[in-house]
């Protein structure tokens, strides 16, 4: 007895439906677990149908909450009574199978055809599957047995068209040994599901690779029908082997034996991940089938369905890449009112938490190697990083730059410069890469491997011009690339901290965010920015460094998690970055800045040191040919106008045309 919703849906007449009303049927029937056929064959009857729509609208829907009391309200509205109603149905009410409590419709079962027909059932296979002029290999009588008694086929058959078994079958439908030839009833028969040249039945000899087997006997026969209905293969035949299973030959329609291979791996693959586990023997695509229409040990190979699923491959793509995305489920807010979620600990008190990304730009030679080292060693000793207590961790430094042994003694130099006992020292573990670098989407999955299981906290890849792919200054590629660094956290847990170089000419008068080189992608990706640009020393500060070789810098920050910090000044005095801790650093400006430039103003006023400023800012700017008046000026950190005049006083030695600057001697030389 059909199901009340489908009594129900038989009572509403679909032209009389507006289109919102038709899409709720849709929507009904498939919370209620039918099949979209049977939206599709009542909406046959509207003189508004268009054939493929009810499919695609179908795979749009997500469950909206609407379900099977929509329909049954319908049509109850339209007069229709159901047995045993009482009570009229609430719209969201669900609906029950006759005889059934579970809200759920039954499972599928196969069931044998009442009325035998083995011709009928053969040609229904062979029409659907091949086409008339196609070639059909098949073994009846050439079979052996094997020492354990188990019928094995032969080559058998391969020279008749479809068309023509086809003919032979309507002439003796209920005799396919006379077209065929007599198949010995204890093994039964086999046929290849895809056609065949005629000369042999290798993968060589398949002239049309469009179908597959699927076989599963770890299943009962109807919990694989049910699991092939519930996973919308594209089937075109559905055979019972006359044993315990069933033979689904499948939509594959791959151009050649390569992609055929590859479909049949994805499809396997898929069936076992959603626990069907699939025979893999029958990956070939010349690969024996069981053949409808015979019997064998007693027991009938016939054909239990033909078309069902989605109706090919592409059509059945969509759907699994759909099931199989691997995205996170969507969640409700309300959840988690009275039990909100866990933050991830702080990795960097105030800047960054586990799990999460962290950036570190700043100028070439900033000792930015050096920093990361540091931090380091603060994470692994559980100490202060610049300021910030670390929490302590195991870290992997990944080295794509220095020479692995510089790299180790950089370490220890670090770790002597801090006066600190290296009590951790075993939680820091290099995996030096120079030489060695591949492009940061092949460097991931193996870095993963890698980090699989060993406990680290975070992850420290230094540099990332080493591994970058892709246009720096394109923002689509650069979003691409950055998302390695997600799955880097991900399926690591670790953070993932990284540093990258500045934009050339001087940074100063932009802020912190907008340093770093190339698209504005790198800043705004991570959940941590951290710029370190350098400062320009007032002449008192240069006359009582203690280190000639001092350099002063300033941290700002650009925090997804936390409010920023305050700006953080520091010395780089080789190998050590060490706070400044009597404030002086605050007075200072940073390079190209206008407190910078207020500093510089009693700079370059003789005529020797204006030229040396042009002549020292055009070959700096030589590195990103053409030089421009506006790259001079950030550079020097004065206006164009100056540069301009000083090029004036210089037009022996330079030209200037439209923004553009060359040496005369350059352009001589070129002609």
């Amino acid at each position: 007895m059909e199901s009340k919703v489908i009594e129900a849906l038989g009572s509403i007449p679909v032209a009389d439906l507006s289109y919102t009303e038709w899409i709720n049927v849709g929507m009904a029937l498939k919370a209620e677990g039918y099949d979209c056929s049977v939206w599709d064959d009542w909406s046959k009857q509207d003189s508004r149908y268009h054939p493929g729509e009810c499919e695609r609208k179908w795979r749009s829907f997500r469950g909206d909450g609407v379900k099977g009391g929509t329909v049954v309200q319908m049509a109850m509205d339209r007069g229709w009574q159901y047995y045993g109603a009482d009570a009229a149905l609430d719209w969201d009410a669900e609906i029950e199978a006759d005889g059934d409590e579970s809200p759920a419709p039954p499972a599928p079962k196969v069931t044998m055809p009442q009325v035998w027909e083995p011709g009928k059932e053969l040609i229904q296979y062979l029409q659907t599957l091949f086409k008339p002029d196609d070639k059909v290999a098949y073994v009846t009588n050439d079979v052996w047995q094997d020492e354990d008694g188990k019928w094995v086929p032969s080559k058998g058959n391969f020279d008749r068209t479809a068309e023509q078994l086809i003919a032979g079958i309507r002439k003796h439908p209920n005799d396919l040994g006379a077209v065929l030839g007599d198949y010995k009833p204890d093994a039964g028969a086999w046929i290849r599901f895809n056609p065949v040249d005629g000369t042999g039945v290798k993968n060589d000899n398949v002239t049309r690779f469009q179908y597959a087997l699927v076989e599963s006997d770890t299943l009962s026969v109807d919990e694989q029908y049910a699991a092939y209905l519930k996973m919308e293969l594209p089937i075109a035949c559905l055979v019972h082997s006359g044993g315990k299973s069933l033979h689904a030959i499948v939509h594959v329609d791959a151009h050649d034996l390569t992609e055929y291979r590859q479909r049949v791996e994805y499809l396997y693959g898929f069936l076992n991940k959603h626990g069907v586990q699939v025979d893999t023997q029958n990956k070939n695509p010349s690969r024996l089938s069981r053949m409808p229409g015979v019997t064998r040990n007693g027991n009938r190979q016939y054909l239990v369905a033909t078309n069902i699923g989605r109706k090919s491959w592409a059509d059945w793509l969509d759907y699994a890449e759909g099931v199989s995305d691997d995205l996170p489920d969507i969640v409700n807010l309300a959840d988690y009112k009275d039990n909100p979620p866990t933050l991830p600990e702080e990795l960097v008190c105030g800047i960054l938490r586990c799990g999460h990304k962290m950036l570190i730009s700043g100028s070439s030679k900033a000792g930015k190697s050096f920093l990361l080292m540091e931090l380091c060693i603060a994470i692994s000793e559980g100490a202060k990083w610049l300021g910030f207590q670390c929490r302590k961790g195991r870290v992997l430094y990944v080295n794509l730059e220095i020479d692995p042994s510089s790299c180790i003694m950089r370490f220890m130099k670090i770790y002597e410069a801090m006066g600190m006992d290296p009590k951790h020292m075993d939680d820091i573990e290099i995996w030096n890469l120079r030489g060695h670098a591949v492009p940061l989407n092949e460097l991931v999955p193996k870095l993963i491997r890698k980090v699989s299981g060993r406990n680290f906290d975070a992850v420290v890849i230094d540099p990332i011009y080493k591994v970058i792919t892709g246009d720096e200054n394109n923002a689509s590629e650069m979003g691409a690339f950055c998302n390695q660094f997600d799955k880097i956290c991900t399926e690591t847990g670790c953070a993932a901290i990284y540093c990258h170089h500045h934009s050339k000419g001087a940074q100063g008068a932009k802020k912190a965010m907008d340093r770093a080189s190339g698209s504005g992608v790198f800043a705004r990706d991570p959940d941590a920015q951290l710029d370190m640009i350098q400062l320009e020393l007032t002449d008192d500060l240069k006359n009582n460094v203690r280190d000639g070789n001092a350099t002063a810098w300033r941290l700002e920050s650009s925090l997804r998690e936390f409010e920023n910090i305050q700006p953080v000044n520091f010395w780089f005095e080789y190998p050590l970055h060490k706070l400044d801790t009597t404030g002086d650093l605050a007075k200072c400006g940073a390079e190209g800045s206008p407190q910078a430039n207020l500093q510089k103003s009693s700079k370059y006023t003789t005529a020797d040191e204006r030229k040396d400023s042009i002549l020292n800012a055009y070959d700096a700017c030589m590195i990103d040919p053409p030089v421009t008046v506006t790259a001079m000026a950030e550079y020097i950190g004065i206006t164009e106008r100056c540069v301009r005049d000083r090029l004036k006083e210089m037009k022996d030695v330079f030209w200037c045309k439209g923004g553009v600057v060359g040496r005369i001697d350059d352009k001589r030389k070129n002609g």
